[in-house]
């Protein structure tokens, strides 16, 4: 059963839909994904054979590659938020940006020799359901 699953951006000017399997998924610590994100590590899924329809938006889907190397990402020219892109026949999503769950955990933890250096022994952090105070 080939799996479908739906996606957009924070503000909803962009929707979309990818039909087909995910092969990997990574949480990638390298210093180019933590400014991508904001934060400790970018989580990406990748699938070499799934297929990205946009519902709506498509227009304001705009990308950046980072001059000299294979960094790229892309976004909502609205809102910023991190959307799915292509590279080389590899579909690229970033797993903020779907509203469907997905069958697949993450496969690994990889440019950890880049590791923010206050990401460690996170499960020691207190967890609050919502909002602090």
């Amino acid at each position: 059963m080939t799996q479908t699953t739906g996606g957009g951006c924070l503000c909803g000017a962009v929707t979309f839909e990818v039909e087909g399997a995910f092969d990997a998924f990574f949480l990638c610590h390298c210093a180019r994904c933590r400014k991508d994100t904001g934060s400790a590590h970018a989580a990406n899924l990748f699938s070499g054979s799934a297929t990205i329809t946009w519902l709506t938006g498509k227009a304001f889907v705009k990308g950046y590659r980072l001059p000299g190397t294979r960094h790229e990402r892309s976004f909502c020219s609205q809102c910023g938020s991190a959307l799915p892109r292509t590279d080389d026949g590899m579909l690229v999503v970033p797993a903020g940006s779907l509203d469907d769950p997905v069958d697949v955990r993450p496969t690994a933890h990889i440019s950890c020799a880049y590791r923010a250096s206050w990401d460690h022994d996170l499960h020691e952090v207190p967890e609050m359901a919502g909002l602090p105070g």
